[in-house]
């Protein structure tokens, strides 16, 4: 699988301090929207859900491709998911090298097949 060379990745923790930062992002005269979002359900504060129905009903933000990347296989959190706009749901793989191949796909179909506006 030959991929692009890795974005720059920020990582953030709390799903509140997520919404803060699109939030100060959008407010900044000549943001630069990310190219992608992975999201966890599970953030503490505010949780994956509440983050994914900010981004896709902000104007700023709704275009950026968001992969819900969890844990939970529930049929619930899928549905729920997908209701809010989610570009994608991907349970999380437990085994370390599933993980890793899961993310060089992930890269690989965003950033080298998929065309975005």
């Amino acid at each position: 699988m030959q991929c692009s060379p890795v974005p720059e990745m920020l990582v953030i923790k709390d799903g509140e301090k997520a919404i803060s930062y699109l939030k100060d992002l959008i407010s900044l005269a000549n943001f630069v929207v990310p190219e992608l979002i992975l999201l966890d359900l599970n953030l503490p504060r505010v949780d994956g859900r509440e983050v994914l129905a900010y981004i896709k009903t902000n104007p700023d933000l709704k275009r950026i491709p968001v992969i819900i990347f969890s844990s939970s296989e529930a049929e619930k959190d899928i549905q729920k998911c997908y209701g809010l706009q989610a570009n994608c749901y991907i349970v999380k793989p437990f085994d370390f090298n599933r993980f890793g191949f899961v993310i060089r796909s992930i890269h690989d179909f965003w950033f080298n097949i998929a065309r975005r506006p």
